[in-house]
């Protein structure tokens, strides 16, 4: 079974009240780092806790070293997933306001931490759920502590300076999953750099969704990063994005479409612009 797993709505539904199940709601906005919080409380899935992609799936931001999402230490992630009620053998439902990014990123911290069986995504998020025509709630949820314990692993990142070492390697496949015109340079509405990393593809994460904002089957995404891939091995690929949030969409597809988890470039492009030493390309 591969790692990424998805849950309809209706799936859902069925889990509810369950006590081993726990529900992450992890929307965010860029321009509005309240909205997640605030939409929480207005209604949530029955059950959920909220997780703030910057207070919570993020670390602290060093100006100058860090990308805009850091990792967060790994014994701060843990306490707050021990506080929300994660044991070691819970199911974990993760949602966002439907595209998943938000979503993908709790998924991969958890991966990371070692916790990757019975964790799901909620395929479509909160706009499927609304479009089934299921309940939210504004009541806060109560949490029993849980006894998670987890590990990070290292296999799962790739530094800026391991990545510039394989600049030339043959086999390496680096995807980028920020928007085309980010990608070529010619517009940058977030970093102070335009520009990608040489040698990137871009392989833009909402190209892993259909037009109904769900995931596109497993043999279509497997026909995708194959393209990608070309006659490289899958071995050789490694993810970014802007700050290391949208890649971890691109991870989950790979694993939907029956790829190894491949590691993740944490760090980012707003990462890599930190340093002008490293190098910038522009255009395809």
């Amino acid at each position: 079974m591969p790692l990424a797993q998805l849950l309809s709505p209706q799936q859902l539904a069925t889990r509810l009240g369950r006590p081993n199940v726990l529900i992450l709601d992890c929307r965010f906005a860029l321009d509005d780092a309240a909205y997640g919080q605030r939409s929480y409380a207005e209604g949530h899935i029955a059950g959920a806790q909220f997780a703030d992609l910057e207070r919570d799936l993020s670390g602290p931001i060093v100006k100058g070293l860090t990308g805009r999402h850091p990792l967060p230490d790994p014994a701060v992630l843990i306490e707050s997933l021990r506080s929300w009620g994660l044991d070691t053998a819970s199911e974990v439902v993760l949602y966002d306001d439907g595209p998943g990014a938000f979503a993908a990123r709790a998924w991969w911290l958890l991966a990371w931490l070692g916790k990757r069986d019975g964790v799901f995504l909620l395929d479509g998020g909160l706009k499927a759920w609304r479009e089934a025509g299921l309940a939210l709630t504004a009541e806060p949820t109560a949490a029993n502590r849980g006894n998670f314990h987890g590990q990070p692993d290292a296999r799962l990142l790739v530094s800026a300076e391991q990545l510039q070492q394989r600049f030339g390697d043959p086999q390496l496949t680096l995807l980028d999953a920020r928007a085309l015109p980010r990608f070529r340079g010619e517009v940058e509405p977030i970093d102070p750099v335009a520009g990608h990393i040489p040698g990137a593809q871009c392989a833009v994460f909402t190209d892993n969704l259909g037009a109904d904002g769900r995931f596109l089957p497993a043999e279509q995404l497997r026909q995708r990063f194959a393209n990608q891939l070309g006659q490289r091995s899958p071995a050789g690929l490694v993810a970014y994005c802007g700050s290391g949030v949208t890649a971890c969409h691109n991870l989950f597809a790979l694993s939907l479409a029956g790829y190894a988890l491949a590691p993740l470039y944490a760090g980012s492009w707003s990462e890599w612009i930190t340093d002008p030493q490293r190098p910038v390309a522009k255009g395809e």
